[in-house]
Formats: C-alpha cells, structure tokens, sequence
C-alpha cells in the first residue's frame, strides 16, 4: 500500500493521504510512502524553488509518526524526470516496489511533462489487480488545503491560519550560533538560531513564542528580521527566553506557538530600542490570553 507525494509540512490534506493508505493496509501487507529527497522544482524549475514549511530531517520524521511502515525518499533528478508516465506505474511501482494500493492527491501528476493522472493509474493499475484512490483535497472555509497556500499565510503572519491548516503549530528549529552579542550588551541575551536553507521563514517582526529546549518549554521572545536599527545585515531568529540563564551554543532549539507583536522597525538609539524590547517583554511576562 503506497502513498505518494512531496508532503511539505504533512498538512491536513498530506494526512488525509496517509489516513487512506493506512486504512487500506490489510494483514501481511505494509503501508508505505514514496516521496522526494528535494523539491521537483529544484530539478525543472530552479529558478523558481519556494521555500519549504519543512526540512529534509521534519518531513521524514512528521512521515515517521503518522504510523506507516516504510518510506521511499527519492532524488529527483533527471532518471526520474524522464521517465514515462506509464513506465514508471508499470515498471517501478508493480514490478519492482509490487504494490497492492496507490494513494495520491487528485490533482498528483508524475512522470515525464507531467503526463500520468489519476485516470492513467486508473487503466493501467486496476487491471493489474492495484487498488487506486485520489483524494480529494481537504477545504478550509471553501478553498483546498495546500503547502503554498499555507506559505502565504506564513508569510502574512497569520499563524492562526498556519496552524490550522497545517493542523498542528508551525515549528523553527536550529542550532544555537554564536550571533554578533548584541542582546546580553542590551539586557536580553538571544540564542541565535541557524536554520536550515530554503526553510520558510514568517514575516519580520517580533513575536512571543514556546521555546523548547533539552526537553523543557521556556515563554520567549522571537525577533525574525535584519536588525535595521544597527544598520541592517542578513536576517536572523533570535530568542530570548524567560528564566533561562544557561549557555546552549551547539545545542538544537526549537520555537513554536507564534503570535505576532509588532513589525520590525529601525529606532533613533539604543534606548529607544531597549524600552520597546522591556514593553515587548512583558507580553511573555503576562501573555495576553483569559482564563474567563
């Protein structure tokens, strides 16, 4: 039993696809999925790569807990580019991987020039006795759940929207670096995070966020942008977390839960800056939710 695709960021509609194969696992058979080392636009389009909701590590991982026996990840390069439609239903997925049940997405293509679709697997893969489901995409009030329309949101800063589509929180994780040492000088000493290449990023701007580091969660602040007020640079994350005194350079650390504060902006001087960052600091101190 095999689904396919890219699954970024294994959204509500990705789940819908594993929920389906994983109901058509029967006893003796395993329940897999096939996707892609890379995006197939870093091959045919590399001019136009989109940034990614998850990494290479989280995208195999968030397959991994979905509760499927195996997976398949695939370099797209020019092998699989080229190869013909019906050539790689025949060839690749009955003879060779001998499965019993294809999953995809309705609106999935592959093969070369995008030319097989769910009524090719239809005639090719039911007379060879292979069951095939196209899932219908997921709505979220009327329009498809998708990677780029989560992108969007993400771009927006609209986290509620982010969150619900992807149906769980948006997550950044990275290596603590060592960053220019500006935030212990200021009174907010920040773990800078390196995140990994072509990881989708939210807008710039300030947020409070769930930090989670050697397994504990820390209320934080978030600062995601070029630090306009010392002359702009290349943009970093940094977090300054609540009650958290302990150097953790080299360590992972992950944020999740955003909610936006306020745009990035350049103040005149540094105390400016310092007061707007203690005003920042109190919605971490006082989070802005009632119990009532």
């Amino acid at each position: 039993m095999l689904a396919i695709g890219f699954f970024d960021g294994l959204h509500r509609g990705h789940r819908e696809i594993v929920k389906t194969v994983l109901r058509l696992r029967r006893p003796g058979y395993r329940a897999a999925a096939l996707t892609f080392r890379n995006h197939p636009a870093t091959h045919l389009r590399p001019e136009h790569v989109p940034e990614l909701l998850s990494t290479l590590e989280e995208r195999v991982n968030l397959l991994a807990s979905t509760g499927l026996d195996e997976l398949y990840l695939v370099p797209f390069d020019d092998r699989v580019a080229t190869v013909e439609a019906r050539t790689f239903l025949e060839d690749v997925l009955v003879r060779d991987l001998g499965i019993r049940a294809l999953v995809f997405g309705d609106d999935f293509r592959f093969g070369a020039n995008r030319g097989g679709d769910a009524s090719l697997a239809r005639a090719v893969l039911l007379a060879r006795g292979v069951a095939v489901e196209a899932v219908p995409p997921v709505l979220d009030g009327g329009e498809p759940v998708s990677s780029t329309r989560i992108r969007a949101a993400l771009g927006e800063g609209d986290f509620e929207s982010v969150n619900r589509l992807l149906g769980e929180p948006y997550a950044l994780r990275g290596r603590v670096v060592l960053g220019f040492g500006r935030g212990h000088g200021l009174g907010f000493p920040t773990a800078n995070l390196e995140i990994a290449p072509g990881k989708a990023l939210p807008r710039d701007g300030v947020y409070t966020a769930t930090a989670r580091c050697d397994g504990r969660d820390y209320q934080s602040l978030v600062s995601i942008g070029d630090n306009p007020t010392f002359g702009a640079g290349p943009k970093t994350v940094e977090a300054w977390m609540l009650d958290f005194a302990r150097t953790i350079y080299g360590e992972e650390l992950a944020l999740r839960d955003f909610h936006f504060i306020r745009e990035q902006r350049a103040f005149p001087n540094v105390e400016e800056l310092v007061a707007q960052m203690q005003e920042d600091a109190t919605h971490v101190h006082f989070p802005a939710f009632s119990l009532t």
